[in-house]
């Protein structure tokens, strides 16, 4: 029979992962986004991945590699998997052959009836989509670890279990709109846009379900260092690669900079609240 604490741990992190879908509930209070709005949440998108990235999971990820391999050794092991981290993903988009990778635009004014531009409006609307499906999948392999850690520190302590599960719900507000807005102005779908930011955040109770039932004996600091380092390497990565390019095609620079500012601003808030 399943205890009164672990159904109370798990309860927990289903609302610090669901969180998501307030975020991504955004898509439906949108009628039209215009690329002025677009510029700008995306640029709030990417300063929100790169903050919480290098502030919040890095430091993590360094203090619990400590553990194992001491300070020096556990700041080397931390940035190894910072880097390993952009490594995959990079190569991962490296080798999607060019016909279907939405960072190649083909087009020819000779093509039947679609014009160049359409072609290119065609390659916007692939990338963003492509690019909102990719910062899920980052957002969930975060989330993974995250709502195992949630899950144990609850366990271990039921007061300091609520207050990283309601910062990290803080957290994955921003995160949900990171998501769906891409996807949203990509497909015009509110559906998919809330669907699938939503499915990222069910990443943290999955990742409960399997480490506590799969993974508990294996897992130890190392192991939770290097995951969460590289998972800091590949949203960094999204957010250099995809997500700030791309807000830069459909607004000025000030736009794009004001959107990355709002986005640390709003995560360096949240991790104050709960210092």
């Amino acid at each position: 029979m399943i205890s009164t604490e672990v159904l109370f741990a798990f309860g927990l992190t289903v609302f610090a992962g669901l969180a998501t879908g307030i975020g991504s509930a955004i898509a439906f209070f949108i009628k039209t986004p215009t690329p002025r709005f677009l510029s700008v949440a995306l640029g709030f998108s990417g300063g929100v991945m790169i903050y919480v990235s290098l502030i919040e999971i890095m430091t993590k990820a360094r203090d619990s590699l400590s553990q194992v391999y001491g300070e020096t050794g556990g700041a080397w092991a931390a940035v190894a998997g910072f880097f390993g981290g952009m490594i995959v993903i990079a190569l991962i988009d490296r080798f999607i052959p060019a016909s279907i990778n939405p960072h190649e635009i083909h087009c020819d004014e000779t093509m039947g009836t679609m014009s160049c531009d359409d072609h290119k409006e065609a390659h916007k609307k692939k990338s963003l989509l492509r690019m909102g499906t990719l910062t899920a999948l980052a957002i969930g392999i975060h989330n993974f670890p995250e709502g195992l850690a949630t899950f144990l520190a609850a366990l271990e302590n039921p007061t300091m279990g609520i207050a990283i599960a309601v910062a990290i719900a803080i957290h994955n507000i921003p995160e949900g709109i990171s998501v769906s807005v891409p996807i949203y102005y990509a497909t015009g779908s509110r559906r998919k846009a809330f669907g699938l930011s939503f499915l990222s955040g069910l990443a943290e109770p999955v990742g409960v379900i399997i480490g506590y039932s799969i993974l508990r004996p294996f897992m130890n600091d190392a192991v939770f260092g290097v995951l969460f380092a590289s998972v800091a390497g590949i949203m960094v990565f999204i957010s250099l690669d995809e997500l700030l390019p791309t807000a830069r095609e459909y607004g000025s620079g000030h736009l794009v900079i004001y959107g990355v500012m709002s986005g640390m601003a709003v995560m360096a808030a949240s991790l104050l609240l709960f210092l």
